[in-house]
């Protein structure tokens, strides 16, 4: 995974990412990447400081480093919420089953009782997603920097 610094066309900095500079620039074309405060999808990659070289083993202690120690802050920036708010908000969508694409068809079967009510989370076109809300089934979509992992 590579893990590029962005922007929007309205200022707001995060970070994304992607398997390759290829797959950003694919995704970016296709407007897929999108700004997780204001939706914007005029895109840039910015330069970053961060290097990151090999991986720790599972026995090497772990030290948090300057980077991570501002995530907390770049959190709150981010979102303007309270960090304590935002990591809550994380374990609630930690706790969710990922259905991916099939987030339209597994919403249907919870609503019409088909199957065990559960909390889920996945992905939905456009059209979707307008389909679901005509037939009064309830859900809401959830801003990137609660979908992805800050660690």
């Amino acid at each position: 995974m590579i893990i590029f610094d962005l922007t929007c066309g309205h200022g707001h900095r995060f970070e994304g990412w992607f398997a390759s500079a290829d797959d950003f620039e694919q995704q970016s074309k296709a407007v897929l990447v999108r700004c997780p405060v204001c939706d914007d999808a005029s895109i840039v990659r910015v330069p970053s400081a961060k290097v990151h070289v090999g991986r720790a083993t599972e026995d090497a202690p772990r030290v948090a480093d300057e980077s991570e120690k501002s995530k907390d802050s770049d959190a709150q920036a981010l979102t303007g919420l309270p960090v304590e708010l935002v990591n809550k908000l994380r374990e609630i969508v930690r706790n969710t089953e990922n259905v991916g694409h099939r987030f339209p068809e597994e919403a249907r079967k919870i609503h019409y009782e088909e199957v065990p009510p559960r909390p889920i989370r996945g992905q939905a076109s456009k059209d979707d997603a307008d389909a679901l809300r005509e037939e009064g089934i309830d859900f809401t979509s959830l801003p990137p920097f609660l979908t992805r992992d800050p660690h």
